[in-house]
Order: C-alpha cells, then structure tokens, then sequence
C-alpha cells in the first residue's frame, strides 16, 4: 500500500472515531497522534495527516454544507460515518488542499479508493459521484495541468507573482421605493459579489459591466468605486498568482438575473431587499464593501 494511500487510511480511521466519539472535548490531535503509533508505525508522513485530519476538523462545517448540496437525497446524518468521512476528505482536498501536491483527479481517485477499501457495495459510486458533481461545478480545476516531468520553476517571492486583475461590483436597483442588491450563490454556500477577469484591451470599469452582463445579464451603470481586493491563489501553470479585485458600486435596473450558465462555482443568483442582506451568509471582506455602499446610497438619499 502507497505511503500516501495509507496515510489517508490513519486519517479516516481517526474521523471515524473523533466523528463517533461521545465525548467531543476530546483532543483530536492526540487522537491522530496514537493512531498514527498503532496503525503507522515509522511511516515519515506525520505533517500531511496532521494537515489533512485537522483542516477537515476545521473546515467540517463548510463541508457538511457542500455534501447536503450535491447530494440533496442525502442528509449528513442518514450518509454511512465511513462514506460522509471519506467525502469531508476528498472534499478537502480537492477545495482546499494544494494542488501542486494533490491535483484535482489524484484527490477524487484517492477517495474513491478509501471507499473501495473501507466503505460498502456502493460507497464508491457515491463518492465518486458527489466528488464528480462538484469538480464540475467548479469548473475542473487543473484538467490540462502539466505533468510533473514539465513542471515548471515557480517563483516564491510575493513581490515577483504573476498578477491577474478583475474587477465585479455591489449591484443595486430600486423596486417600489426599496433598494435592492444582487448576488450570486457559491457551492460553498455562501452569498458573494459577482465578479470576473479584466479582458485585454478593457480598462476596469468595462470589465466589470461585461463580467455582471455575462454572470447575471444584468446592464448596469457605474456610480464610484468602492475599493480593491488582493488575494494570493494557485495557478496549476503559473504557481501562486495575486489577484487584485477592483469593486465598483453600480445600478441597474430591477429585472431578472440569470446566472450564467456553466459559472464554474456558482449555482444561484438573486436579487435581496436591503433589509435582508444582514442575514445572509457572507464572506468577511464583502462587508467593509456593502456597507460602504449602503452609507453612500442612504447619503445620496
């Protein structure tokens, strides 16, 4: 059995007990770190399984969430501990892990196979099938990635990281005195701005109308920008690559969305009236920009 193979091995069988475990103020390190002793003895791969058991301990919630909506016939609790623990790492892996070090399909594979192993009859079809919904959804990340005979000298100074620039917008719309935002859905369940690459020859401004008219189909008008977002991502080509996300404050007027359709990551689109938007699941650096943009509407008001 591959080291790599049974390392996942150790981490579902510390799962399997951290998730059956009646009492939950178990520490679950120490968990890993007896089954690792028992079950891995000498095995050199104590910092991956760490990594792997502890950052689906921290992301199980988002991934719970995720399972109940590409397998919406099955609620968390009714899925076998084996096959739900097996999916929480293939999910892992294959939203958060490095790909560099696991692609996409290796993760899928890998899970597959851990239900092969541990799981019942038809534990493997249904991994596989809920891993497949959503490496689709997410647009097949990694799908022409090069091989590692071609891979490729990837610089690690932040400074010199290849820059890909986007620009997206809080969209708003008034409908019978009320103001309106639009948003779009994401498969990890939350309510974000839409927003996509600046094509050569735009400037930020019509990269921004363009991505709303493709994503949502919605016309809109520039009013300000809001301000600028950075992140660092992976690029299986390029290697780690800045972001830089613009955010304009744009109306449009109260019609239909239609999300776009093959939006990698993305599965709704809606309008929400203002009073709503502070019960909806966001991510945290959306908030300093919808409440910029409300201060500024309520002003112009």
């Amino acid at each position: 059995m591959a080291n790599r193979h049974l390392s996942r091995s150790i981490v579902l069988q510390t799962l399997f007990e951290w998730d059956f475990a009646v009492s939950k103020d178990r520490d679950p390190k120490e968990m890993l770190d007896r089954n690792i002793e028992e079950f891995g003895p000498g095995l050199d791969d104590a910092q991956f399984m760490a990594e792997l058991f502890l950052g689906v301990v921290k992301k199980k919630s988002i991934i719970n969430e995720i399972i109940e909506k590409a397998a919406p016939d099955w609620p968390i609790e009714k899925i076998s501990i084996v096959d739900r623990n097996i999916l929480r790492i293939g999910l892992y892996e294959l939203l958060f892990g490095d790909r560099a070090q696991v692609p996409p399909k290796v993760a899928i594979n890998e899970a597959i196979e851990l239900a092969k192993s541990f799981g019942g009859e038809n534990s493997s079809r249904f991994i596989n099938g809920v891993l497949g919904g959503v490496y689709k959804e997410i647009g097949e990340p990694g799908k022409d990635e090069i091989g590692k005979k071609n891979h490729k000298h990837f610089e690690t100074d932040p400074a010199k990281f290849p820059i890909e620039k986007k620009a997206g917008a809080v969209v708003y719309a008034y409908n019978e005195g009320e103001i309106y935002f639009a948003f779009v859905h994401d498969v990890f369940g939350y309510w974000t701005l839409s927003k996509g690459s600046i094509e050569e020859g735009e400037n930020e401004e019509q990269g921004a109308i363009r991505e709303i008219k493709e994503e949502m189909g919605l016309d809109i008008k520039i009013k300000e920008m809001l301000g600028r977002n950075e992140y660092i991502a992976c690029h299986p080509e390029m290697g780690k690559i800045r972001k830089q996300v613009v955010f304009f404050l744009a109306e449009s007027e109260y019609t239909d969305i239609v999300l776009e359709k093959g939006t990698g990551g993305l599965d709704d689109a809606r309008w929400f009236p203002l009073g709503e938007v502070p019960n909806l699941k966001m991510y945290d650096n959306m908030i300093p920009l919808l409440t910029k943009a409300i201060e500024i509407l309520n002003k112009n008001n």
